[in-house]
């Protein structure tokens, strides 16, 4: 039972253009379909009233032949009597007077004016002569003084069925081309309409191949392709953000491990130049087990990164209100009981162009920062710019070593590494990373003291 269904869609067009012009061919045939058959129809009744008309005009002419002033129905000798008599029946009542000389007298047509003249009224009627086409019978009373009479007029059908014929024929034909050309037209007409998508198909499969910058926007493009540009703009973003993340990681990942594998390699060729002692040895250890830390600690925090970073900076579009952001970050800040920590704002709603996840992660390395180093007060202050909003993180800590200032954002540097405090020197990098992904960015102050400020700048929302 399934295989009429599956024939039928083997046959169906398998592209949109040919499924398109099926159904424009398929609705054009069913509407020139009505319009023949009505158009039809309606010069099947003209030619009938036509041929009436002619019969009816005959029968007025033989009517004047005719004279029923008396008691009986006479008929009057004319010059054209032969061109009136043919075809022509003539009654006296139901008594048949004069006949067509050529009419059979049992025939269809004799029998068909019998039963009209027996009706004594207008009537018509049509009957298929032996040998004949059709033949139209009009009846057409005269009415006198004393006496009345019939004229039965005959008509032969055949032309008006052969032009009845002749414009079902034409009608047909005309169907037939112009279907033709309603599927060449729509076929060509959705094919233009179509070639703008094919472009941006492959237009999007080429940027998205090498992350282009390259965007199809909303302006001068049809409603439905503005919204197809537009859908095919967010995955080109996404795509490109996935893209740029992918290489930050690897570049990242090659930069960070090159030092402690290094220092790995440096030891063990060291150590196999020569003959080591028990103590030389364990140094050697100590040395590859801090650098495989090292490089552990660095995959841990920048595939952390990578796993978590399931809205990617430049496919997070959206605003944020800081002051709650802020709020919530340092009730979560991990600080000593000795460092206190505020928020000052300069509006009570300040939203910056930013996703709430987003801005969490770009501040998240700076409070951490200021909470470890602080002496006695954290303070954190917002405000609106013209175009963009601002946040400045402040404490009373030693700061930033001048020496290190140039090597502050670089990726794995620490200003003291045996400071006692934990961490792999990837968050403030990872925090420009972020801000600058969304047109923002992350600065230090070298001319705050004492402390260290921090100034996140991000877009307005």
């Amino acid at each position: 039972m399934n295989r009429v269904p599956r024939a039928l869609r083997r046959l169906a067009p398998r592209t949109l253009r040919g499924r398109l012009s099926l159904v424009a061919l398929t609705t054009a045939a069913l509407l020139m379909t009505i319009l023949t058959v009505v158009f039809n129809a309606v010069m099947d009744r003209h030619l009938q009233h036509q041929a009436d008309d002619e019969l009816r005009n005959r029968a007025a002419a033989v009517a004047t032949t005719v004279d029923t002033s008396g008691a009986r129905v006479r008929i009057l000798e004319t010059v054209n009597d032969r061109l009136l008599d043919a075809n022509v029946w003539i009654y006296a009542g139901t008594r048949l007077l004069e006949q067509p000389p050529s009419a059979a007298a049992g025939g269809p047509p004799a029998l068909a004016a019998d039963r009209l003249a027996a009706r004594r009224g207008q009537a018509c009627t049509t009957v298929r002569a032996h040998g004949r086409g059709p033949v139209r019978l009009c009846a057409e009373p005269v009415h006198g003084r004393r006496a009345t009479a019939t004229v039965v007029t005959a008509l032969d059908l055949t032309p008006y069925r052969s032009s009845a014929d002749t414009l079902l024929l034409g009608s047909v034909v005309l169907d037939v081309v112009m279907l033709g050309f309603t599927y060449v037209l729509t076929r060509l007409s959705v094919g233009r309409a179509l070639r703008p998508v094919r472009t941006m198909t492959d237009q999007a499969t080429q940027w998205s191949a090498v992350g282009s910058d390259e965007r199809f926007g909303t302006e001068d493009h049809p409603a439905e392709l503005a919204r197809l540009g537009a859908s095919l703009d967010a995955l080109l973003d996404r795509i490109r953000t996935v893209l740029r993340h992918e290489r930050q990681l690897t570049g990242e990942l090659s930069h960070e491990l090159r030092t402690p594998l290094t220092r790995i390699i440096m030891e063990l060729d060291w150590w196999r130049a020569r003959p080591r002692t028990a103590a030389e040895t364990g140094a050697a250890q100590q040395v590859i087990a801090e650098a495989a830390r090292s490089m552990r600690t660095i995959c841990d925090t920048l595939l952390n990164d990578a796993r978590e970073n399931a809205l990617p900076p430049a496919a997070a579009p959206g605003t944020t209100d800081v002051v709650p952001v802020l709020d919530r970050l340092l009730q979560r800040l991990d600080t000593p009981a000795r460092v206190r920590t505020a928020v000052e704002a300069d509006a009570a709603v300040l939203e910056a162009g930013v996703a709430p996840a987003l801005l969490e992660r770009i501040l998240s390395p700076l409070l951490a920062n200021a909470a470890r180093y602080a002496r006695s007060h954290v303070s954190v202050s917002a405000r609106r710019l013209p175009g963009g909003v601002r946040i400045d993180v402040v404490d009373d800590g030693p700061g930033v070593p001048e020496t290190f200032a140039g090597e502050l954002f670089q990726p794995g540097r620490r200003a003291d590494p045996g400071d006692g405090h934990d961490g792999a020197g990837l968050g403030l990098p990872l925090a420009r990373r972020l801000a600058r992904a969304v047109g923002g960015e992350v600065s230090h102050d070298p001319g705050h003291g004492p402390g260290a400020r921090f100034t996140v700048s991000l877009p307005a929302g």
